[in-house]
């Protein structure tokens, strides 16, 4: 006796056709897609019966695509954290955005990053300040929100990761930050 697991197969309604045909027509392809031969075409009822015939089921493979765009901001090291802490790897430059408003200490370090990069700096030191206490007032808004800054598409064209500063360099207040090679 034979049973199947999968659930049954119910057809689309005509509401879920219409909108499906309205997202299809809103997207374009990305490549051209290939027209294939005849013979590969005649071929293809071959495979399946070949698969049938072996008792087989044929699953769906499914090509996944990385995404474009720079991968995932990654902590630094541990061991280039120990080296910068006892001074063996050293800080090639260091910006304070104490008392800047957010959208001049975003200006500023976006400056400052591409200045840092392109004079081949590797480890840069983000002084952010502790801020007075946890929550709310607007306290600690660039503790916050640089860490948020750098992993936007805009700054990741210079960072490729960041942690949190030893306590020798700011501790919470600043973030060791390691630039991409310049191109």
């Amino acid at each position: 006796m034979t049973t199947t697991d999968s659930p049954p197969v119910r057809s689309l309604t005509a509401l879920e056709r219409e909108l499906w045909r309205d997202v299809t027509r809103s997207i374009a392809p990305l490549k051209p897609r290939r027209v294939p031969s005849r013979s590969e075409i005649s071929a293809a009822p071959e495979k399946r019966n070949a698969i049938a015939a072996t008792g087989g089921t044929a699953a769906p493979v499914r090509i996944t695509r990385a995404p474009k765009g720079p991968p995932p901001l990654l902590p630094i090291d541990r061991r280039t954290k120990q080296r910068i802490v006892r001074g063996v790897q050293t800080i090639d430059a260091r910006i304070d955005l104490h008392g800047r408003t957010q959208g001049e200490a975003h200006a500023t370090l976006l400056h400052f990053l591409h200045l840092a990069q392109n004079h081949g700096a590797r480890i840069v030191l983000v002084i952010t300040g502790k801020g007075v206490g946890e929550l709310g007032g607007g306290r600690g808004v660039l503790k916050r929100q640089v860490p948020l800054w750098l992993g936007l598409p805009e700054f990741r064209t210079y960072v490729s990761a960041l942690e949190q500063a030893h306590a020798e360099h700011g501790g919470e207040g600043a973030l060791y930050v390691r630039l991409r090679r310049a191109r």
